[in-house]
C-alpha cells in the first residue's frame, strides 16, 4: 500500500476518529496537535464504523474525497468555462482535459492516499462554486429565478460552510466568494437582475451562515484556538517579514515548473509539481487566460471577464496560505487549494493548441494520434513517478514513518502475557491524548487500537526508564528510535536483560 508506514499526523486523526466512535463524542474542533477541523475526523469514524479500524479504512476516506475531487472538478470548469466562452461544447472540452490532467497529478494523487484533512479543501470548493454559478447562471443569466435556481445556492452555501470545517486555508476562501459575488453584481446590473441576484446571494451567504454558526461559537468561547499554528508561522511574525514574503511569492510561482517541495510526504522532493509539458500549458493557459480577459475587459463583456478574472483570484488566494508563512516553502499542502486552478488554466491552453492544429485538414489523423499519445505519456510518467520513483524509496519510507508501523505490528504480535513499554524518545508536538506523549507516539497506539480496540503497552518517556519494574513476567522494551545512546542506557538499567533485535528497530527484553 502507498504511502507506505502511517505518518503520527495521519495516526491521530485516526486515534480520535475511533475514540469519537467509541464514546459518542464528536468534537467541533480538535485543537490538539497545533488544531485541526473536525469534519475529516467524523468521516474517518463512518469509515471505521463500515470497515473497521485499520490504516486501509483511514486511507479510503481520502481516497474517496479525491475522485469525487474530479468528479466536482469536471461540473465545475464546464460550467464555468460554458459562461465564459459561451459555447457549451468548447467548455466541457476544456473541462475534460483539465480533469485528466488533474485525475493523473501526482501532486493529487499524492494528496488522496495520505490521512490529511487538506484533500477536503479542493473538493469543497469545486462543488460549492459548482452550485453558486449554477444557480447565477440560472437567475442572472436565463431569466429563472425558480426554487431550482435558490435549491442550487443554498446547496453552494451548505458546502462551502461545511469548508470551514475542513482545513485552515480555507477560510482565504471567503475572500474569493466575494469577489465573485461582486462581480456577478456588476453582471447582474448588466442585465437588469438585481433583484434576484441580491436575493441568491442572500440566500447563498446565509446558508454558509447556518453551517459556520457552531464553530463560530466554538471559537468565540475559546479564541486562542482560531489562529493556532497559523499565528506561529506568518510572515508578520517574523523579523523582515517584507523579504520572507517576497522570497515566498517568487519560491511558490517557480514550484510548478523549477522547484517544488522538498518534503518527501508532500512530493518527490524538490521535483516541480507538474510535469513539464504540463508545466508549458499552464505557463500558456496563463498567458492566453490573460490575453482573453483583457480582450473581454476591452469590449466591456463582463461575464467572459469575471470568468478569467475569477480564475486568477482563485489562483494567488489559493497560493497566500503558503506565500504568507515563514516555512517549508515551497510547501504544496498550503497551496492544495491552487490545484483546480492550475489545471483550469492547463485544459484552456490545451483546446486552444488542440484547435489551433485540427485547423489542418491533411494533419489531422496525425494531431488525432499525437493528442492520444501526449495523454498516454503524460499518465505513464506520473505513474511512474508515484508508484516508482517516489513509492519506492526509502526517504517516503522515512517520511511516513515505516519503523512505527513495524514496532507497532511486531507489539501486536506479542503474547497478552507479555507486559510491554514503548519509549516515546522522538521530539514531537506534545498532545495531550492520552498521557501528554510526544506526537511519534500515536502511530503505534493506532495500530494498538487497530488491533485490540484499546491500548495495551505502557507508554513512557526516557526519563521514566528508571521506573519499569522488572517483573515476574518477560516485559519487552521497545523505544521509536534506536540508537546507542537508548541502548546503553537499558543495558546499564537491566543488566539481566538482552537485546533481541538491533538493527533500525531496538527490541530490548527483561
Amino acid at each position: 500500500m502507498l504511502p507506505p508506514g502511517l505518518y503520527p499526523d495521519e495516526a491521530i486523526n485516526g486515534n480520535e476518529a475511533f475514540q469519537a466512535l467509541k464514546t459518542g463524542k464528536f468534537e467541533l474542533f480538535y485543537p490538539e496537535n497545533n488544531g485541526r477541523e473536525s469534519l475529516f475526523i467524523w468521516l474517518l469514524a463512518v469509515s471505521f464504523s463500515a470497515f473497521g479500524v485499520s490504516i486501509w479504512s483511514l486511507r479510503i476516506v481520502p481516497a474517496f474525497m479525491g475522485f469525487l475531487t474530479v468528479v466536482g472538478f469536471f461540473l465545475l470548469g464546464k460550467e464555468l468555462f460554458s459562461q465564459g466562452l459561451g459555447n457549451e461544447s468548447q467548455a466541457e472540452n476544456i473541462s475534460l482535459a483539465a480533469s485528466f490532467f488533474l485525475a493523473v497529478s501526482f501532486w493529487h494523487i499524492n494528496f488522496s492516499r495520505i490521512v490529511f484533512r487538506a484533500i477536503m479543501f479542493p473538493l469543497v470548493m469545486v462543488f460549492s462554486f459548482y452550485f453558486l454559478l449554477k444557480g447565477l447562471r440560472r437567475s442572472v443569466l436565463e431569466g429563472k429565478t425558480d426554487k431550482k435556481a435558490y435549491c442550487d445556492v443554498i446547496k453552494g452555501g451548505i458546502v462551502f460552510g461545511l469548508g470551514f470545517y475542513t482545513y485552515t486555508s480555507f477560510r482565504m476562501i471567503a475572500v474569493l466568494l466575494l469577489a465573485l459575488l461582486f462581480l456577478w453584481f456588476w453582471i447582474a446590473r448588466e442585465k437588469g437582475r438585481m433583484k434576484d441576484f441580491f436575493l441568491l446571494s442572500l440566500s447563498n451567504l446565509l446558508s454558509i451562515g447556518l453551517i459556520v454558526l457552531p464553530l463560530a461559537i466554538y471559537f468565540a468561547a475559546n479564541p486562542g484556538t482560531f489562529m493556532g499554528r497559523a499565528s506561529q508561522v506568518l510572515v508578520f511574525s517574523q523579523d523582515n517579514p517584507i523579504k520572507i514574503f517576497l522570497k515566498n511569492l517568487f519560491l511558490y510561482l517557480g514550484m510548478f515548473n523549477f522547484h517544488g517541495d522538498g518534503n518527501w510526504r508532500h512530493n518527490l522532493a524538490g521535483a516541480p509539481e507538474l510535469f513539464w509539458p504540463v508545466g508549458i500549458l499552464f505557463l500558456a493557459g496563463i498567458v492566453l487566460a490573460l490575453r482573453k480577459g483583457v480582450e473581454a475587459f476591452n469590449r466591456k463583456d463582463w461575464l467572459p471577464f469575471s470568468t478569467y478574472l475569477f480564475l486568477f483570484l482563485w489562483f494567488f488566494i489559493t497560493l497566500s496560505p503558503g506565500i504568507l508563512t515563514s516555512e517549508g516553502a515551497p510547501h504544496a499542502l498550503r497551496t492544495i487549494g491552487a490545484i483546480p486552478a492550475v489545471y483550469l488554466f492547463c485544459g484552456l491552453s490545451a483546446l486552444f493548441i488542440f484547435q489551433w492544429l485540427w485547423k489542418s485538414r491533411r494533419a489531422r489523423k496525425l494531431v488525432t494520434v499525437s493528442s492520444c499519445f501526449f495523454l498516454f505519456m503524460v499518465a505513464m510518467f506520473q505513474f511512474n513517478k508515484y508508484f516508482f520513483q517516489w513509492g519506492l524509496s526509502q526517504e517516503t519510507r522515512d517520511a511516513f514513518a515505516q519503523d512505527y508501523v513495524t514496532i507497532g505490528n511486531y507489539l501486536n504480535s506479542l503474547p497478552a502475557g507479555v507486559n510491554k513499554v514503548v519509549i516515546v524518545n522522538a521530539s514531537g508536538v506534545p498532545v495531550p491524548w492520552p498521557n501528554g506523549l510526544p506526537m511519534p507516539a500515536q502511530t503505534v497506539m493506532f495500530m494498538e487500537n487497530a488491533n485490540y480496540g484499546t491500548i495495551r503497552s505502557q507508554y513512557i518517556l526516557p526519563k521514566q526508564i528508571k521506573n519499569i519494574n522488572e517483573e515476574d513476567q518477560t516485559t519487552i522494551i521497545v523505544p521509536l528510535h534506536a540508537d546507542e545512546q537508548i541502548k546503553e542506557v537499558l543495558e546499564t538499567s537491566f543488566p539481566k536483560g538482552k537485546v533481541l533485535m538491533d538493527n533500525k528497530i531496538l527490541i530490548y527484553q527483561i
